[in-house]
């Protein structure tokens, strides 16, 4: 890979710096300041009021449109991690993955459109994507909080959508010389106990300490802080509809599929499902701040993140049989059955599984950084930052499959194949559902293990940067500083698959047959609650299901072409794995970037104006590996490659494949003065948001007919994606009221967004000039002549031109009620409403009829609202969280992009402080249960039903 030559550009950054020091020498001194923050006045107040008054001042004395959460205020609430701290702020909401908080979504957009740094470090993550989930951040180790909503010259780009700034403690900042706080909770879910094997309690503790040393001078930080609880659900998931046959028996129905118009759509089938399982965070930081000198502080921090999930699934999963099945007595929403009776056929795969999945997920985050910051003289201010953040993730997707057999005692059991299984959705309630074979389901004497497999999915991310920045105060009525700087990236990403199976997920295997259960490997499990009517089934203890049936141990999964095309010896495969070796690759990326900025601080008439005008400049190399399918073609460059266990392919040529690209960011923030306590607010930057990592990813084929000479190819990830761009324009009224006890906020946003990616077919696709080896000529196999090539159509996932606008509101309110008669002057309020809308659409047939839906991650209607009181040394709070229906993500059997219902989310928290360093916390996240709930485009077709059950959180906090 080349490399970006530093040597010029960091040459010339430290010959302006000299050039700014000689020019100081002679200097006049006097910089011209805010007037606002020297008459800013303190108020003395403690707990949630204080941290939301800090919050406040911090947004109104910063130079973009942003949001901000104060340290005082991420301890006192006990946010499981950030995800559910970010969630409580104007525009910001949440998908709930597990019942808890995993990625955000910022003014309608999706978690792959925010960017996130760490003490102001690009963040790799664990999900394969570029957007970091936030759960791997505890809450305890996070200082303080911020989310651009504008951007400047001088943030590292890629939010669409804005940038999440985390920052870890600076022990020279803090105020107290030591300062010791330990926390230990106990936590309860109260669904747990509905979910066979599953734990019903967990605990969090945390510790840090922060002091100061040698005068002052060196300053110290230490942290832990660990999360263990259940993860429980219980759920219905609907499959997608992903077939069709005629059900009705009428010739020419509307909206019927293009080629059968007589048909109706019909699903894959559903699930019943628990889940259960164990989460453990465990999470570290440090940091150690050196200031020998008044001008000088040198800086080392690390942050450690290590998140482990152990979880299984136990249900059932119906295989409708799709259009081998016999369907009676069908309900319709539209074109598509939501209700019928289904029998199996003689032909047919109609089935009922007995699931006893078992996952594993493994995450790890490392960050490392030394940042070393000089005031060079009394203007010219040098920072010099070098980082690491690495991340690691490997998820063990198992599963242990069972069906039902005529007589599981006999030397030959067979399976039963009379199935007849009767349901009817019920939109966003459970559905009805009946089976002929419901006694089966939970004897030992039917019941037959008939499949085990295990998918690995390994992915590690790294990105190590280096950036220097300047900062020179300026003796001008219109600019008080000058900003300017580089950053240099560079990050790969990496990603491996592997797999073992034995057995039949559709029958019984003769040659890897299924495994006969005894009463000691397994127990009857009840559904109880609303699910109570569900048939009752068998979970499996998997150790011993797989002791019995592998006495000399599993097999561990392998990367492996198995009988793929082009193999020499499959070793006796009888299946095509060569997925393993295409999706297993490398992403490289090389991001160069300079910047340039003016602050302004100037004056029209006698209206004090502040802000910033820039631009940065970003240069862009990416690559990602390929194995590229020549057809064994030696002039093409074909090699022999070997896979993980010897096994030979001769038909891949490895190849790098990949593209260039320059961009220019420009970006202006103007806050307005208007009054003492008011100010408006303008800004306007062109922005970005690099596509996902995975994206990248390269598993494209290539090949030209033999006959034609016409070259085709495809790929469902494409290494030539560029980023999504988008305009946008910001404006915000803020008033602070007098003693700074609360603000009204309105503010209005407006995106215009060029593309989207897209998976289409490009004609007349110029292979060779992307990279591709093809050839110039090819051989008629009939005629014997040269034929000349021409570019065909190339399948692949691109950025499509069907961009479109994001626009809304934002309402902000928050008000200590401080001037009320005692003791109701404890009260207060803060609370906020967004409204966001979008022309952006795409279609969806998941649920059989092709529909629009919506931007994934956008909700109209967003509320969040938290009413707190104090009084002494007593606290409560109670919060609201709704937004309105959304699209986003449904995991199932594969990931299925579906509508999600309207959700109101309440968390409640009461605390008493016993002394000034002791106190207690009782917390109830998810107060009244919340399920989520989705459906495939119309809400009778249904998507998931799913209750997490309630958490409760009882402890102490010390502190000295």
């Amino acid at each position: 890979m080349g490399k970006f030559k530093l040597s010029a550009l960091m040459l010339a950054m430290f010959a302006a710096s000299s050039v700014l020091a000689a020019v100081e020498s002679d200097a006049q001194s006097t910089v011209k300041k805010p007037q606002l923050e020297e008459d800013l006045e303190v108020i003395e107040v403690r707990g949630f009021s204080r941290s939301l008054i800090q919050s406040l001042n911090q947004k109104r004395f910063t130079d973009t449109v942003s949001e901000q959460l104060s340290a005082d205020d991420l301890g006192a609430l006990p946010d499981v991690s950030m995800a559910d701290a970010l969630t409580r702020l104007p525009g910001i909401s949440a998908v709930r993955t597990g019942g808890q908080a995993a990625e955000i979504n910022i003014r309608g957009m999706s978690g792959g459109f925010v960017f996130s740094t760490l003490n102001g470090r690009e963040q790799v993550s664990t999900s394969g994507s570029r957007s970091i989930e936030f759960d791997q951040y505890p809450s305890e180790l996070i200082s303080s909080a911020a989310v651009y909503k504008s951007p400047k010259a001088s943030l590292i780009e890629g939010g669409v959508a804005g940038t999440v700034e985390l920052q870890t403690a600076s022990p020279l900042d803090n105020d107290q010389q030591h300062k010791f706080v330990v926390n230990a909770r106990g936590m309860y879910n109260d669904r747990a106990s509905e979910v066979n094997d599953a734990t019903e309690f967990g605990d969090r503790i945390s510790f840090s300490y922060q002091g100061k040393y040698l005068d002052d001078t060196l300053g110290v930080a230490l942290g832990y802080a660990r999360l263990f609880q259940p993860s429980v659900a219980t759920q219905f998931i609907g499959l997608a509809y992903n077939d069709n046959k005629d059900v009705d028996g009428v010739a020419n129905d509307t909206n019927g599929p293009e080629l059968k118009p007589e048909n109706e759509y019909i699903s894959e089938g559903f699930e019943l499902q628990h889940l259960g399982g164990e989460e453990t965070r465990n999470g570290y930081m440090a940091a150690i701040e050196w200031a020998p000198v008044d001008n000088f502080k040198l800086k080392g921090d690390v942050f450690l993140s290590r998140f482990d999930t152990e979880s299984f699934a136990r249900g059932l999963r119906v295989k409708l049989g799709g259009p081998t099945a016999t369907y009676t007595n069908a309900q319709l929403e539209g074109n598509s059955v939501v209700g019928a009776s289904v029998n199996r056929t003689s032909k047919g795969y109609t089935r009922v599984e007995i699931v006893n999945d078992d996952n594993q997920d493994f995450d790890e985050v490392d960050s490392y950084g030394v940042n070393a910051d000089w005031q060079v003289t009394e203007r010219l201010n040098v920072n010099v930052d070098v980082s690491l953040s690495r991340a690691k993730s490997n998820f063990r997707n198992g599963l242990l499959w069972a069906l039902v057999a005529e007589d599981a005692s006999v030397e030959e059991p067979v399976l039963d194949k009379n199935v007849s299984i009767n349901y009817q959705l019920n939109g966003l309630n459970l559905p009805d559902v009946g089976f002929n074979q419901a006694a089966a389901f939970s004897d030992i004497d039917r019941v037959m293990v008939s499949k085990y497999g295990i998918y690995p999915y390994q992915n590690e991310d790294e990105v190590s940067a280096y950036r220097l920045d300047f900062k020179y105060e300026l003796n001008n009525s219109w600019f008080s500083s000058v900003e300017f700087g580089a950053r240099y990236s560079d990050r790969e990403y990496s990603n491996n698959r592997s797999v073992f199976e034995y057995g039949n997920d559709g029958d019984f295997s003769v040659s890897e047959p299924p495994l006969r259960l005894t009463n000691d490997m397994v127990n009857v499990v009840d559904w109880e609650g609303d699910f109570s009517y569900f048939p009752s089934y068998l979970a499996i203890d998997l150790d011993k299901a797989l002791n019995a049936w592998f006495p000399e141990g599993a097999p561990e999964p392998v990367k492996t072409w198995g009988n793929a095309d082009g193999v020499v010896d499959s070793q006796g495969y009888t299946t095509n794995y060569s997925w393993t070796m295409l999706q297993s690759g490398s992403v490289y990326e090389e991001v160069l970037s300079a910047y340039a900025m003016l602050n302004i601080n100037t004056e029209i008439g006698t209206m004090p104006v502040l802000g910033n005008i820039g631009i940065r400049r970003v240069d862009t190399d990416q690559s990602a590996t390929i194995l590229e399918n020549v057809n064994g073609d030696l002039s093409l460059g074909a090699q022999n490659i070997t896979d993980s266990i010897g096994i030979i392919n001769k038909n891949y040529l490895p190849n790098v494949l990949g593209t260039t690209y320059t961009d220019y960011l420009p970006s202006l923030n103007l806050n307005f003065q208007l009054t003492d306590n008011t100010q408006l607010r303008f800004a306007a930057a062109k922005v970005m948001s690099r596509p996902p990592i995975n994206r990248l990813a390269g598993d494209a084929s290539a090949q030209a007919d033999k006959t034609s000479g016409k070259i085709n190819g495809s790929s469902t990830n494409n290494p030539f994606l560029k980023p999504f761009y988008a305009s946008q324009y910001d404006i915000s009224y803020e008033h602070y009221f007098d003693e700074s006890d609360g603000a009204l906020v309105i503010a209005g946003f407006y995106k215009n967004i060029d593309s989207f990616i897209d998976t289409i077919a490009i004609e007349g696709f110029d292979f060779k000039g992307n990279g591709f080896n093809v050839p110039d000529y090819i051989e008629n196999p009939v005629s014997g002549e040269q034929v000349a090539t021409t570019n065909g159509t190339y399948t692949t996932a691109v950025n499509n031109a069907n961009g479109g606008y994001i626009r809304g509101i934002e309402l902000a309110y928050t008000q200590v009620f401080s001037f009320f008669p005692a003791p109701f002057d404890g009260l207060g309020f803060n609370g906020s409403y967004s409204y966001t809308e979008s022309e952006v659409e795409s279609i969806t047939s998941l649920g059989g009829e092709t529909v629009t839906q919506g931007l994934p991650g956008l909700s109209k209607n967003v509320l969040n609202g938290t009413l707190f009181y104090s009084l002494d040394n007593f606290e409560t709070r109670l919060n609201v969280r709704y937004r309105s229906d959304f699209v986003s993500e449904q995991v199932a059997i594969n990931e299925q992009v579906v509508n999600f219902d309207a959700e109101t989310v309440v968390d409640f928290q009461t605390s008493y402080q016993f002394t000034d360093s002791f106190g207690m916390l009782l917390q109830v996240n998810n107060l009244t249960d919340e399920p989520t709930q989705s459906y495939f485009g119309n809400e009778n077709i249904t998507g998931t039903t799913q209750y997490f059950g309630r958490q409760v959180y009882l402890g102490f906090t010390y502190s000295h």
